[in-house]
This record gives C-alpha cells, structure tokens and sequence, in this order.
C-alpha cells in the first residue's frame, strides 16, 4: 500500500467504534485501521487492533475469533490480530448493496457454531467497514438458526446491543424473505447522524471503494474538514433549549436556516470542521503558567454562565449559538450602527455568555459579550485583542446606549441587556479573587480568565487562553453509563462508567447515588474528592450534549494533581511578571480606569 492509496473509508469517522456483547456471543464493531491512517485521524478518533483488544479487557471479555467481513485488506495486518491469541477469519462480504448470499452466511454459522462448541465462554468478534449492516445481518442470522429466535426479535436484540441496528431497508427485507412470513415488514430505523455526513464523493453503500477494487474512492481527510462547498452534516439537538430563566428566544427548527447559520458562522470563523466554531480555553497547569510572564495577558473573572456566539445579520435577525451548535433567534434585540444610527449592524459575530444577574428581588439575564470575530463582515478577529476590546466598546456597546438614551430602543422589549465584559491587566488579580468582588458581581464567579493581549481570536481550542481555577472546584463534563455487575459469588452491584471524547473505554468510575439514577448516558459535571480520591457528582450539564474531549479531561486532571494554587498564581502574577502593564482594557482609559473594580450592582443597567 503507498501512501497515497491510505484513505478512509467514507463516513468512517464518526461511526461508532463497537457495540455491546450481542448475548454474551458475539461484539460488533466497525474496521479497525492501523497505524498507516495515523495522519489522517486525530487521536480522539482513532481506533486499532490494540485499542479494541484493550477495551474488552476491562470487561474481563475474550474475543477468540474475529471475523472479518470487509472485501478488502487494506485497512490492517491480520498478524496483528493473531498476536493477540486471536483466530483470525476472512469472509469476504461485497457490500455494494448486496447482502450476505446464503453460501456466506452459512459459512458464517457453520464457523461460529464450531468455534463455540469448544470455547463456550469466548467471545467472537465481527466487523463489516461499518458494523452495522453485514455484520448486523450474520448475527441475527445466527441468532434465528442457531438459538431459536423469531427474526423480528433478533433483530431488535442487534439493534440494543448496536445501536440502531441494521440501518439499510434492504438487508432487513432478506431477512425476513429467508426467515420471517411472507408478509412480514419491518421497517429500517432512520440513518444515525454520523452516516448522514455530506460527502459528494461516495455514494451511500457499505464498501464501495472495496467492490469496485480502487481504494480511491475512499475520503481523504479524517478530520471533519472540507474544500469549499463540501461541508459535513452537522449534528442536530432535538427539543434545544435556551437558558433557563431567559423568555422570549426560540429555537431555529426550520433545516435550511439553521444549516445556513451554522455554515455562516463557521465561514466567518474560518472554522473547517463541523461543530460550535468558538474559541475554547485550557485549564491552567504548572506547565502553562510560565505563559504569565512570557507575553501580555489581560485578565477577567470566569463568570459561571452558559456560552453563545451571537449572530447579528440585520433587524430581526439576531441568533444564539451554543456549544452543542443549536441556534435561537432573539427577537426585539437591537444592535444599530455607530454611524449611521437608523441602520442595523450585520455581518458581525460576537463572542460572549449568558450569565443571571440577581439584582435586589429581580433575576435579569445578560448576554456579556467578551470577544468578537467579525464586524461589518470585516476580520476583527484578526486583530489583537485590546482592538477586539475597543470595537466592542464603540461598535457595539455605546451605539445601544446612545439609542436608548434618545429613547430609540427600548431595553424593556428586548429579551436580555448586552454588555462588554471588562479585561484588566493581570496586575488585578488578586481584587478579582477577593470577597469585596465577588460580592459586587451579582452572579456567581467560580475561576479567572487570562487571555493574551496580543494575539488574534483562535477557533477551537486554544492553549494559549487559560482558564483558572481552585483545585477542588476544576471539573470535568462526562457522558455517564450507568451498568449493573454480577462478579461470580459476589451479589450485583450498579457502577457508573465515566466517559470522554469518542473514546471507547471508560475515563474512570463511580458509584452511583439515588440522584443519578435517571441519568443514563446524560452528560455530568463531576469534581475531584481529593480526601476520598474519587469522581464527586456535581449536576447535569442540560446545556452539553457531548462530554469534554480527551485532551480537555487530561488537561483538567493534570491541573487537580499538580495544582495552582491561588498563592502560586499571586506569586507569578505579582513577583515574577517580567512585562510592564499593558494598556486599558478596550477603550484607551488611564492605568487608574484599567485598575478600578468591577463593575458593581449598582451600576446602571442600560448595557
């Protein structure tokens, strides 16, 4: 194989990499590829030989055979699996819109049947390209020739233990043609997400590249990346929710306007990928925080709301954009030109959270915009971030309050108050951390912010911005999987398997309390307990659909078990800074304006 035959198979990369034990016999999961496709997969993705044998260890599981249905060998060496004291099998399956023929599949149980005869307590592992469609289709064969169940259950057990089962309508048709009643219909359930990517080079088939023999029909890129008019589906939240506590923002349901969103923001971003385009800050190490003293850094309190990116595209066409890349319309919300006052702003990409500010008896929801990308449709973001800061200032911010204050824009019919977050030179940490602050803010502060002074807006995860916090409340967002365990001669006991990123194998465990009963495969914000060395359950994360990444997880670890202290942080920020004090924080104040406190409850609500 050369290098430039090493392409991935299409659609490859987000499926899922295995399923569950279908009745303690057989685990499906999708091909393996080997360390050829390193440079084309990111390491939250990957998934080889080692990592599958790896993961079924921790479940004390024993793949003694595998089956290897694709109808090629490109993707790995079988030796790699013979070296796992693993029986290595090749069916050949064409895919290709075909399925297995009756001489395949009886091959097929023939194989399984003898194999388990001598090794009842093994497990046989089978993969197509995908592990959903050829190898949904032998299982359930050998399910209904082999232990007696009706077809329709059988394949309804395949799709439990590999969720959604047998995805194309014609594969479950055959199935019921060799084993159901002449009329019996069972319906194919709708593709999964991941097998709805945009891909104009590959048509929807199980192995194409294989069956016509020319591995160049495969994709090129691993990561979610695409040339200009090639972009991926997005994933799509059902039933997404703005914050709770802000009325008047829906969500954007109409298909074609949110994809058109979602693709504009990301264009304006610059962003390749597929997913929420913002910036994402790094939780600050012993490793990281020599960053302080080697370049300008303005720092702000880490407010403890949600994030959104802001659309602005004209009047009435205002959009929200969370992590999970929902979109909400905001309408009544006003953002007119410094210029020319009767008219909107557009084109312009704002970069902020939505916090809940508890002023006297009053909850009032504000959108606190800290950064921005684009203005006009031109590259602020391009620009260091104290120009970033000034344009916040004078393009968005004062317009509003010049406007309100001709009694032009009325803040009552708007859904929430926009202002600037204030940055200050690092040199004000210490009145961040202090009680005094953190009473005048009127909603909750958990951390720091330190963002270069210098540098443009970076997409994605940054590590360049640090984000800080103390030891015992640095957290992780994980995917639960809530499992009961039967250990020979012990009674079962219920365990809670914590997940990140695209991985396979848990990250850690837990125990689980009446609280988190109900939250099964939801994603939890979770607390090292240093005194009992565990995972300590904190809340839900309703906002996040998807866990921290891998790399973010480490990082947060790594941060819990060689902390920055907050006496640490004093120490470089006050003693060892080697850098005179930037300038003011977006707007050309004096240094004593740069190091006045935050703003208190008191001050007017206009922004």
């Amino acid at each position: 194989m050369t290098n430039q035959e090493v392409k991935l198979p299409p659609r490859w990369l987000r499926c899922p990499r295995r399923g569950k034990p279908v009745v303690g016999k057989f685990l499906p999961f999708k091909t393996p590829l080997d360390s050829r496709y390193n440079g084309l997969v990111a390491d939250e993705f990957k998934f080889d030989v080692g990592l599958l044998f790896g993961s079924v260890k921790h479940y004390n599981m024993k793949i003694g055979m595998w089956i290897d249905l694709t109808n090629t060998d490109r993707f790995y060496e079988s030796s790699s699996i013979e070296k796992e004291d693993c029986k290595y099998l090749k069916l050949k399956c064409r895919g290709h819109g075909e399925a297995p023929s009756e001489d395949q599949t009886k091959v097929f149980i023939e194989m399984a049947a003898k194999y388990f005869t001598t090794h009842p307590t093994d497990v046989i592992g089978v993969h197509c390209t995908h592990g959903f469609n050829r190898t949904g289709f032998l299982i359930v064969a050998y399910l209904v020739e082999k232990e007696s169940w009706s077809v329709d259950a059988a394949i309804q057990e395949f799709a439990k233990c590999r969720s959604p089962g047998i995805y194309k309508q014609h594969y479950i048709n055959d199935l019921c043609q060799r084993y159901g009643d002449k009329d019996m219909i069972i319906s194919a359930p709708m593709l999964p997400e991941w097998c709805q990517e945009y891909d104009d080079s590959v048509k929807d088939n199980d192995d194409i590249e294989e069956a016509n023999g020319d591995p160049s029909h495969g994709t090129q890129a691993s990561m979610p990346t695409s040339a200009p008019g090639r972009h991926k589906k997005e994933f799509f939240k059902k039933n997404a929710q703005f914050m709770e506590g802000v009325r008047g923002v829906y969500p954007v349901e109409d298909q074609s306007l949110l994809s058109s969103i979602q693709r504009k923001c990301q264009d304006m971003c610059g962003w390749k990928f597929s997913g929420f385009p913002g910036s994402q800050p790094v939780s600050m190490d012993i490793n990281n925080l020599i960053y302080l003293k080697q370049k300008p850094y303005k720092v702000s309190w880490k407010a403890d709301g949600t994030r959104y990116m802001a659309l602005i595209n004209g009047p009435d066409n205002v959009y929200m954009i969370d992590r999970d890349n929902a979109v909400f319309h905001v309408p009544n919300l006003q953002f007119p030109s410094r210029k020319i006052p009767s008219e909107h702003l557009t084109e312009t990409l704002l970069d902020g959270e939505m916090i809940l500010d508890k002023v006297d008896d009053r909850v009032v929801p504000r959108y606190l915009v800290y950064d921005i990308v684009k203005f006009m449709g031109k590259d602020v973001g391009g620009t260091d971030f104290e120009r970033r800061l000034l344009c916040i200032k004078k393009e968005i911010i004062e317009p509003r309050h010049s406007r309100m204050i001709e009694g032009l824009l009325d803040k009552t019919k708007e859904p929430f108050s926009v202002r600037a977050k204030d940055f200050w030179d690092i040199s004000i940490s210490r009145k961040l951390l202090d009680g005094k602050f953190t009473s005048e803010v009127s909603h909750e502060v958990d951390g720091l912010i330190f963002q270069p002074a210098g540098e443009r807006y970076v997409c994605g995860r940054n590590p360049n911005v640090l984000k800080w916090k103390p030891a015992t409340m640095n957290s992780v967002d994980f995917r639960l999987d809530i499992r009961k365990v039967e250990k020979q001669g012990m009674l079962p006991e219920t365990k809670g398997y914590l997940f990140v990123g695209h991985q396979d194998n848990p990250f850690a465990e837990m125990k689980v309390n009446r609280e988190m009963k109900e939250l099964n495969n939801k994603i939890i914000e979770c607390t090292w307990d240093d005194e009992k060395s565990c995972w300590k359950f904190l809340r839900q994360r309703t906002d996040k659909s998807f866990p921290n990444s891998y790399d973010t997880a480490l990082g947060v670890c790594n941060s819990i078990r060689h902390p920055v202290t907050k006496e640490i942080l004093l120490d470089i920020v006050e003693r060892k800074r080697s850098m005179p004090p930037m300038g003011s924080g977006g707007g050309g104040g004096s240094r004593d304006q740069e190091l006045m406190p935050p703003p208190s409850k008191k001050r007017a609500t206009f922004c």
